[in-house]
């Protein structure tokens, strides 16, 4: 009887894991790690690629580097910290972006909505006045022998 219990609480285990992997929580979650991931090397390259030469090329150069992250004062390598923090910048910016380009779409689809249905006032007083001449139709044909 012990067996059995241990094969069913295996199975369960089981089964329960496998609902919980085929939840559609996870299976999100796994494909935001997956494009954040992609997009992480996305923003090194944009902030090591683009950014740190347009932009900090000059301070750079006063400092006699090459990268941001050579920067160093008496051992303390304060350009990995600075690299980080502008990593994390253009991060916050990006998302902003999509957040607000995303929300602006969302509002313009709800206007578009509710412009649709929205009825003119008109319309909706000629709906009326056709359901009422349909039911008077109504009444004075049945009233006529």
């Amino acid at each position: 009887m012990a067996v059995r219990r241990g094969t069913r609480a295996a199975g369960g285990f089981l089964a329960d894991f496998r609902d919980f992997i085929m939840r559609g929580n996870v299976i999100d979650l796994a494909v935001a790690v997956i494009l954040g991931t992609a997009f992480n090397q996305i923003v090194e390259s944009l902030v090591g690629d683009i950014i740190t030469p347009a932009l900090l090329q000059p301070a750079l150069d006063a400092a006699g580097v090459d990268q941001l992250s050579e920067l160093s004062a008496n051992g303390i390598r304060y350009g990995v910290f600075l690299a980080a923090v502008i990593n994390f910048l253009v991060i916050a910016f990006v998302i902003f972006l999509l957040i607000r380009a995303f929300e602006n779409a969302k509002r313009r689809f709800i206007r578009e909505e509710e412009a649709e249905a929205e009825i003119d006032p008109i319309i909706e007083s000629q709906e009326r006045l056709t359901g009422a001449m349909d039911r008077l139709t109504a009444v004075i044909e049945r009233r006529t022998p």
